[in-house]
């Protein structure tokens, strides 16, 4: 995959029989920025940052001219300054973000509506169907990429290949504001010689355990047998990551988002040892997590605790409920039972968070004949109506009447820490790591 500055950018010049590359991956280049830029042309040319200026947060994008200096999403804040001292930092707008993401996604429903949108900034497109009326792949993407410009004065990188996986692959080669094509028979052509880093599924740890064995690149890989390969990764990995190597990939594109989780996370300005307090926002992000839940008609039935440590460790425990639920009170006596266990060894916590997990639909689907959190639930739909009616904030759990202790720069329960995405009821309620 491309470095994620540009440098190594590759695009399609000549001629190239693109009649098997019907399914696109389209990326909008470093969006967060470049959608800041829109309204400060004067800084295209310097290296711009994304994100807030305190101390303990992190780097939501990065333009290519600060890339060029080593800085990237989710980085620490005060490192990125550090690689690039004349940097200018903007704050994120996230419904500015949205916005534009919208105008985008219709504009790719306007060539096929066989979208399946990853994320607020990029989509796979299948446009075998749509070849009559609008041209060759390659003259699909370029349109694209032209009305995207026109229309909202970003720019995007196309990659057009004849699996999802290859597709994404060209699409990071292209950047930024570059078109990719692979057809079908060029497609190991394309792969073999990219490191094996590139691998969706190869992180850190598998990389060297690879590399150890002698294995750089994904043509190395895919010469490998299979029973050594998975003695080495896993038998399910090691399955997965040869089928990749040889361009195996028979995922079609999914247009129906299936939500797999919903949460809330957040960041403290400073690090916390006050367990009333930590207490106290597990309670707050429960009672978020269940009213989102709600207005989404789903129920969970895994409750997973995540708390980050002031050596930025990060662990997360789970507990998986006999019946799945809606309610904050019961997600909250999940998340606090598994905070018991952790708060007991004595903890420094940078961030803590809740999500709910195995999501279904919440119609009565799994509800017991005998619920013993029907009265929770009443008094939380009865606040739902009064927040609907009144604004948010209006009735909350009498522990959190008292003015919070939440030090100066710490977000609101319910936001994330800048950088990280949130699975929410909807593709794209919080963005992910803008890395285009």
């Amino acid at each position: 995959m491309g470095r994620q500055d540009g440098s190594d950018r590759t695009v399609s010049t000549d001629a190239v029989d693109d009649s098997t590359a019907t399914l696109l991956h389209i990326d909008l280049d470093a969006f967060f920025a470049s959608v800041e830029l829109l309204d400060h042309p004067e800084l295209v040319d310097r290296p711009v940052i994304v994100g807030h200026r305190s101390g303990r947060s992190v780097v939501t994008a990065a333009n290519y001219v600060a890339r060029r200096y080593g800085v990237n999403s989710a980085m620490p804040m005060a490192i990125a300054l550090r690689r690039c001292p004349s940097a200018v930092v903007l704050e994120p707008h996230m419904s500015r973000y949205k916005d534009y993401s919208a105008r985008v996604m219709r504009i790719f429903g306007d060539f096929t509506p066989l979208v399946e949108q990853l994320g607020i900034d990029e989509a796979f497109l299948d446009v075998a169907g749509a070849r009559r009326l609008h041209g060759s792949p390659a003259e699909i993407g370029a349109q694209i990429r032209a009305r995207v410009v026109a229309e909202t004065g970003l720019t995007c990188s196309v990659g057009a290949a004849s699996t999802k996986f290859v597709a994404k692959m060209a699409s990071g080669r292209a950047k930024p504001n570059g078109l990719l094509v692979v057809p079908a028979d060029d497609t190991l052509a394309f792969l073999h010689p990219l490191p094996v880093a590139a691998l969706w599924g190869v992180g850190a740890t598998t990389e060297q355990t690879l590399i150890g064995q002698g294995l750089r690149t994904i043509g190395d890989l895919a010469a490998i047998p299979l029973a050594a390969l998975q003695k080495s990764v896993g038998e399910a990995s090691g399955r997965k990551l040869h089928d990749l190597a040889w361009g195996r990939d028979p995922r079609a594109v999914t247009v129906e988002h299936e939500e797999k989780s919903v949460g809330h996370e957040v960041t403290f300005e400073h690090d916390v040892t006050d367990v009333a307090r930590l207490r106290s926002e597990l309670l707050r992000q429960s009672d978020a997590v269940a009213a989102r839940l709600r207005r989404a008609g789903l129920v969970g039935r895994c409750v997973v605790l995540k708390l980050r440590y002031a050596d930025f460790s990060t662990v997360t425990r789970s507990r998986t409920l006999a019946e799945p639920t809606d309610v904050g009170r019961r997600i909250y006596e999940e998340a606090a039972a598994s905070f018991g266990v952790l708060a007991a060894r004595g903890i420094r916590v940078r961030l803590i968070g809740v999500r709910v997990e195995q999501l279904s639909d919440g119609d009565g689907a799994g509800v017991a004949l005998w619920d013993p959190d029907d009265d929770w639930r009443g008094a939380e739909r009865a606040v739902d109506s009064l927040t609907a009616r009144f604004g948010r904030g209006t009735v909350r759990p009498a522990s959190l009447l008292e003015p919070s202790a939440r030090e100066p720069g710490t977000r609101e329960p319910g936001t994330r820490e800048p950088g990280t995405r949130e699975p929410a009821a909807g593709p794209s309620d919080q963005p992910k790591p803008d890395r285009g």
